[in-house]
């Protein structure tokens, strides 16, 4: 027999990209490949990129010219670009870099045996359609190879909102949601493969009102039906908008036992003048009496969110109420940038802060949220969390796990083992994580 080709993927951005590099391999694993950690030795090379970071395009574009010379050694090679800046960029990718063979997009990835094939045969490969078919269902029989203790489970894509400052509704399209059937069957299948905790993934994930037995099924209809999976013991979404932060799911974090007390929930502005010119449609008041609810079904909830600063037209005026906001809500984490212009996007248009103003502004509000963080962290010490443990420490006998609150935890105990699920005492508190024995 001959020895199996080798698939080298880089993964750019955020969780759904991780999700679908998962399943590219998977569905590339059904034409004989196997994955490699280094592009080196690899038959094809994988781009799985995200566009939603300043220059996103061209740092693809760098990373492929350090390609060159191992295209000129192996002409065989090939080599892919995907996802969100293969949408927005298409066929400009090969007229830039002609040794990419196939540019496919975010909605398209079930095609990649096709694609495979015809680059195999010589021809360049492009696909950044949005297909009427169920990409998710094309690649249904999975593997059943043994999988860590947590995974990543889509079941939202694409979004309706057109922020100002966002290319998602152009690169993933309109707001699709899997039927629940569908994502049932997916959870049992990774359960039956070892996960005990699964985050269920959207553009605009609260917003999920997928086909279920019943007519439409709202998120929190969903996560009553995983909450019914035997060994499944942790549900988690990300990520959220306001705006569609329905009752039930609210209440949901109050009574459903497996879904834990977390919650990204981005304003990205805490002023109304701003928030109106990022097309947010909710306000800081809005928001805020939001957060009130929410902690009041669940009053120990950890809270993340994400900021815009440097946002066009934003003046120190606007960036203090952001940090007023901050000040209220004191997040547990929190995920701040620097605006930087997406084109064809409305804010790309618009009058641009001063860089020095927004970087001043950015390590104001890091400085404020790490304060916060710290001291929500800090607090753990001396309670007990329930631990999930996924890998081995850097230290001998060291085991770390994610807690309920998503805090990074480790102890040191030869009884603990991946996928074990542990009450531990925090006994102490570091820079990023906590530290504490076995109850």
């Amino acid at each position: 027999m001959s020895d199996p080709k080798k698939l080298y993927i880089k993964t750019y951005g955020c969780q759904m990209n991780v999700y679908d590099s998962e399943r590219m391999a998977e569905t590339l694993g059904g034409q004989g490949y196997v994955e490699t950690q280094t592009p080196d030795d690899a038959d094809m090379i994988l781009l799985n990129t995200c566009h939603i970071r300043e220059k996103a395009a061209e740092k693809v574009y760098s990373e492929l010219g350090r390609f060159k010379g191992l295209k000129a050694e192996k002409p065989d090679l090939k080599i892919g670009v995907a996802g969100c800046v293969a949408q927005a960029e298409g066929e400009e990718i090969m007229r830039r870099q002609p040794l990419v063979d196939l540019v496919v997009g975010p909605q398209s990835y079930h095609r990649l045996p096709e694609m495979e094939a015809k680059t195999r045969e010589g021809a360049k490969a492009l696909d950044t359609d949005f297909p009427e078919e169920d990409k998710f269902e094309m690649l249904k029989n999975r593997p059943k190879a043994k999988r860590g203790p947590t995974a990543f489970l889509t079941v939202q894509e694409g979004c309706d909102k057109f922020c100002a400052f966002c290319v998602v509704p152009y690169t993933r399209g309109a707001e699709v949601s899997r039927p629940a059937d569908r994502i049932l069957r997916e959870a049992q299948d990774l359960v039956e493969r070892g996960v005990r905790e699964i985050t269920l993934l959207g553009q605009n994930v609260n917003a999920y009102h997928g086909a279920g037995s019943n007519g439409d099924m709202t998120l929190a209809g969903l996560i009553w039906e995983l909450n019914k999976v035997d060994g499944l013991e942790r549900i988690r979404f990300t990520t959220s908008h306001p705006n569609d932060m329905a009752d039930d799911l609210i209440e949901a974090h109050g009574t459903c036992e497996k879904l834990m007390p977390y919650l990204h929930l981005p304003v990205q502005s805490g002023s109304d003048r701003i928030l109106k010119r990022m097309n947010r449609s909710h306000t800081a008041e809005s928001y805020l009496r939001l957060l009130e609810r929410i902690r009041a079904a669940r009053p120990d909830i950890v809270m993340s969110g994400d900021f815009i600063v440097g946002f066009p037209e934003e003046t120190e005026e606007d960036f203090q109420a952001t940090l007023d906001l901050v000040e209220q809500v004191k997040y547990g984490y929190a995920y701040s940038f620097k605006y930087s212009t997406r084109p064809g996007t409305p804010a790309a248009e618009r009058s641009q802060v001063d860089p020095q103003a927004a970087d001043d502004r950015l390590q104001r509000l890091q400085a404020l949220i790490t304060r916060h963080q710290r001291e929500i962290q800090d607090a753990m010490v001396g309670r007990t969390v329930r631990v999930l443990f996924e890998k081995p420490g850097r230290l001998p006998g060291q085991m770390v796990g994610k807690s309920e609150y998503l805090h990074s935890v480790h102890v040191s105990d030869a009884d603990v083992g991946i996928g074990d699920l542990k009450d531990v005492r925090i006994t102490s508190s570091g820079a990023n994580s906590l530290a504490g024995a076995l109850v």
